[in-house]
């Protein structure tokens, strides 16, 4: 089964959602707001996804960090930002139970999961 970590008002969440619903795949949905990240959660993406793939420097979350905060480079330092502000990893984020992706292309999603 599928584990999706993301926000349930974010567009690209709600379209791989209906995506995933559309195309009968069974998958456990996580609404980060509603729970919260844990940092060894974060540590265990971090050791399968570069820091640049699993950040989303697009969003206004990480627009408002201080400088300081966007120049932390290690894994445990990253593993705690987005713990602590989960609208800084790039949505939706899938657990196959041995890979991990983030966001959402319909091609690669067909050929990834069905």
């Amino acid at each position: 089964m599928l584990r999706v970590y993301g926000i349930k008002n974010c567009d690209t969440v709600k379209k791989s959602l209906k995506w995933l619903d559309n195309n009968g795949l069974s998958y456990e949905f996580i609404d980060v707001r509603q729970q919260p990240l844990q940092k060894e959660t974060v540590t265990g993406w971090l050791k399968q996804l570069p820091a640049e793939s699993l950040l989303n420097k697009r969003s206004t979350s990480w627009r408002n960090l201080s400088d300081e905060q966007k120049s932390v480079d290690n894994r445990d330092a990253i593993a705690a930002l987005i713990a602590e502000q989960p609208t800084l990893f790039k949505r939706p984020l899938v657990e196959t139970g041995q890979n991990i992706y983030c966001g959402f292309n319909e091609k690669l999603w067909s050929e990834r999961y069905l």
